[in-house]
């Protein structure tokens, strides 16, 4: 997945937003003659990003999926420290058929 898809295109938006302002402030070629509306519409798309990406619930999945992967770290991390294998799985149990005549 790329960048944007991983939640960073609002934070793109906010810069494009403040760089348009600073060229603006400054007087920059063709930006200086644009409309505030133009300038400031960044911002707002970056607001309508966030908007939608907390509708449909996809801000909550990454934060869960930052959680998980921090407490499955700490746990790897905390059996090497006790010399443990953190890649052994543990081998299911054969099936018990009763017992035999």
């Amino acid at each position: 997945m790329g960048p944007v898809s991983q939640g960073h295109g609002a934070m793109a938006f906010v810069l494009l937003g403040c760089l348009l302002v600073l060229a603006k402030f400054a007087g920059l070629g063709p930006v200086e003659n644009l409309s505030w509306w133009w300038i400031l519409s960044p911002f707002a798309a970056a607001a309508v990003w966030w908007l939608i990406a907390d509708a449909t619930g996809a801000t909550k999945r990454r934060a869960m999926e930052r959680e998980r992967k921090r407490v499955e770290d700490r746990r790897e991390r905390h059996l090497k420290a006790m010399g443990l294998d953190t890649t052994a799985r543990r081998r299911p149990r054969p099936p018990v058929d009763g017992p035999s005549p």
